[in-house]
């Protein structure tokens, strides 16, 4: 018999060279005790940072008692508790909650149920956005062009409409609402008509688009185009929600209510759980056998969720990283002054971005060596943005004064070692 050992697959890429052997708060401890600032919080999960404790012994004493009651066939009591609790949290229209295990999953739940609730085949998405990577969200997502190469086609019945990322356009506010707004009603007369489009998908702030917050206007817009035509909004909050934009979720900025909302991500400090939000009206208009799945709304990750909304009540968090995210945003912009290659510093709350350029075009190559000099310090960031030239900046809500000045430091030396 040959001597065969398993490896994993050759495309699943880490975008650092650090074996995590512990996490603890803010910081990733490798198998050598070496400590790193964790900047990344696995891409926004670990909202309460790693293993606080009220999290670890939630799911610690779930575990001892039930790990997987399948949703569909018993009842797990973990499941009607979050449900109760985010409806504190969410809009007061919205009061039904479908629980699944990502973000994508929920994206693909919410396309069946804005299709079957109007009747409508269509779906409007904005330039710019993730939503995820199974095919049904991955139709939705143009964030870049790599995660959907080779897989075409799409699925139908998905419309792109410019999102208004003032910076790419390079006109003011104003000029890019406008533009943005008119390019969406003149989709309906050419492209989607309203008779037809069952939703409008947006990201209040695009991830890995870019970092790019959405403005109050243009917010305002969409609402008043949906409610006119019988169109949902429906609202990603995967990575900007759960208080990583310094309000609990990222609509919170623009005054503007949705129909339904995606939620994942920091729902749950690294368990796997996601949840769909919408009104018992709407819900109840899906077709039976919609929702379903074998793991989701797995016991042990709605208690770990349970005790996630706990700790981001009972510490502050959300105010916490209102005030960081400031303390963020003022010492890059001040770093900015110096290094004019930063070219544009932009996001809310602990969900910024940082857009390097060198002779006016993108410089992913200069923000990866900035990332891997960074890691030599002992801080891990990650990138995103169709050419990977946004230095992104997403530490655990629980960061302080300390840690974020820590790291700013860091960054300035990077800026320097590979200028």
């Amino acid at each position: 018999m040959t001597d065969h050992k398993g490896k994993l697959s050759p495309l699943l890429k880490q975008a650092t060279g650090i074996v995590a052997a512990k996490g603890e708060g803010c910081h990733i401890i490798d198998p050598e005790g070496r400590r790193y600032l964790d900047f990344t919080s696995g891409i926004g999960v670990t909202s309460t940072g790693h293993c606080h404790p009220k999290v670890v012994e939630a799911a610690q004493k779930q575990v001892a008692t039930m790990i997987h009651a399948q949703a569909t066939t018993v009842m797990n009591p973990r499941l009607p508790e979050l449900a109760e609790k985010l409806g504190e949290l969410t809009p007061d229209n919205i009061d039904a909650f479908f629980f699944s295990n990502a973000g994508t999953e929920v994206a693909e739940a919410g396309i069946r149920l804005v299709r079957q609730a109007t009747g409508r085949p269509n779906i409007i998405v904005f330039h710019g956005g993730f939503h995820g990577r199974t095919m049904g969200s991955l139709s939705l997502t143009t964030s870049s062009v790599g995660l959907r190469a080779g897989v075409s086609p799409m699925m139908g019945g998905v419309v792109v409409a410019p999102f208004p990322h003032v910076h790419h356009y390079g006109w003011s506010e104003e000029e890019t609402t406008d533009f943005c707004l008119r390019e969406l009603d003149r989709i309906f007369v050419t492209y989607s008509a309203p008779k037809e489009t069952a939703a409008m998908m947006i990201e209040p702030v695009q991830g890995e688009g870019g970092y790019v917050p959405a403005n109050r206007r243009f917010m305002e817009g969409l609402r008043e185009r949906a409610n006119k035509h019988g169109i949902m909004l429906v609202f990603d909050e995967v990575q900007a929600g759960f208080g990583r934009s310094g309000q609990f979720w990222g609509h919170d900025h623009f005054g503007v209510k949705p129909d339904a909302i995606m939620i994942a991500k920091g729902l749950a400090s690294g368990f796997p759980i996601s949840a769909l939000a919408a009104s018992e009206d709407t819900m109840a208009k899906g077709w039976p056998g919609s929702q379903g799945g074998t793991y989701g709304g797995n016991a042990v990750a709605a208690a770990a969720a349970l005790a996630t909304i706990d700790v981001i009540r009972e510490e502050q968090l959300v105010a916490n990283a209102e005030a960081m995210g400031k303390r963020l945003r003022d010492g890059l912009e001040s770093l900015q002054k110096d290094y004019p290659e930063m070219e544009d510093v932009r996001g809310l709350g602990l969900m910024q971005g940082v857009e390097m350029r060198r002779d006016g075009q993108p410089d992913g190559e200069r923000a990866g060596k900035i990332l891997k000099e960074c890691e030599h310090h002992g801080l891990l960031m990650l990138r995103c943005g169709p050419y990977q030239e946004i230095v992104r900046w997403l530490p655990p809500l629980i960061v302080n004064s300390q840690q974020i000045d820590e790291a700013l430091g860091i960054f300035e030396e990077a800026l320097k070692a590979t200028a």
